[in-house]
C-alpha cells in the first residue's frame, strides 16, 4: 500500500520523556503517602491521562481525585519541559522531512496540554497535520483508539498510515490499528521482543528513519 499519512508518538519518540513521566508520578506518589511499586510505569505505559490518574489513585493508593492526580504531573511535567525540553536528536528533522512529502499527525497518550505544549517548544507545531492525545480518543495503548481518530482526521485509511513508535504498547495498538509500524525501541524501557516481532521495521535510532525507509514501511 502506497503511504498517504505519517503518525509519530511522542514520548520516547520526539522527547526523552519517559523517565520524567515515571519521575513525576513517583514523586507525587511518595509525596502523599502512596505506595509506589516496581512495576508501576511498566503498568501505566501507554494508558491515557484517564487511565494512569485512576491507577495512581487506587493501585497506589494517592489520596487524591484522579483529576486532581492528572494535573499535578501535568504541572510537574510542564515545568520540566519549558526549563529543558528533552528532545531527541534528529526527531524534529523527522517530522520536517516527513511532512515535506505526507499529512503528519502526533498521536500520544500524554495529556492534550503537554502535546501542544512540546509541538510549540520543538518548532514542529507549524507542520502537523493534526495532533491527538489518548484522552480524546477513549482507551489508551495497546488499544487502536489514538491511532485510528488521527487517521480519520487527517481523511486517510488505517492501512496507508505508517506510525512511528518506541514502545510495546504502541506497537501493539499501531498494529491493532492496521496501520504499518516502524519500531524505534525505546533504550530506557525496551519493548519485549514479542512486541518488536510484530513491527514492520525495526530500527536502532531516530537519525536513521529517512523518507525513504517511511516509504520501504508501507510498501512491506
Amino acid at each position: 500500500m502506497p503511504v498517504e499519512a505519517v503518525i509519530f508518538d511522542m514520548d520516547g519518540v520526539i522527547v526523552e520523556s519517559e523517565a520524567l513521566w515515571d519521575k513525576a508520578r513517583e514523586d507525587l506518589v511518595k509525596e502523599t503517602g502512596g505506595r509506589w511499586g516496581a512495576g508501576a510505569q511498566e503498568a501505566m505505559m501507554g494508558m491515557a491521562s484517564h487511565e494512569w490518574s485512576v491507577y495512581v489513585r487506587d493501585e497506589l493508593e494517592v489520596p487524591m481525585s484522579a483529576e486532581e492526580i492528572s494535573r499535578d504531573v501535568v504541572a510537574r511535567l510542564e515545568a520540566l519541559y519549558r526549563e529543558d525540553l528533552p528532545l531527541i536528536e534528529g526527531s524534529a528533522e523527522a517530522v520536517h522531512a516527513a511532512a515535506e512529502h505526507w499529512p503528519v499527525a502526533i498521536a500520544s497518550s500524554s495529556n492534550r496540554e503537554l502535546i501542544d505544549l512540546i509541538a510549540e517548544l520543538a518548532g514542529i507545531h507549524h507542520v502537523l497535520r493534526t495532533t491527538v492525545s489518548s484522552e480524546e480518543a477513549g482507551r489508551g495503548k495497546p488499544s487502536p483508539d489514538v491511532f485510528l481518530l488521527a487517521a480519520e482526521q487527517l481523511g486517510v485509511e488505517p492501512e496507508n498510515c505508517v506510525v512511528i513508535e518506541d514502545s510495546a504498547n504502541g506497537i501493539r495498538a499501531g498494529v491493532a490499528a492496521g496501520m504499518k509500524v516502524i519500531a524505534i525501541p525505546n533504550r530506557d524501557f525496551p519493548p519485549s521482543p514479542d512486541a518488536l516481532d510484530l513491527a514492520t521495521l525495526v530500527i536502532d535510532r531516530l537519525p536513521d528513519l529517512t523518507n525513504a525507509t517511511i516509504e520501504h514501511a508501507g510498501n512491506s
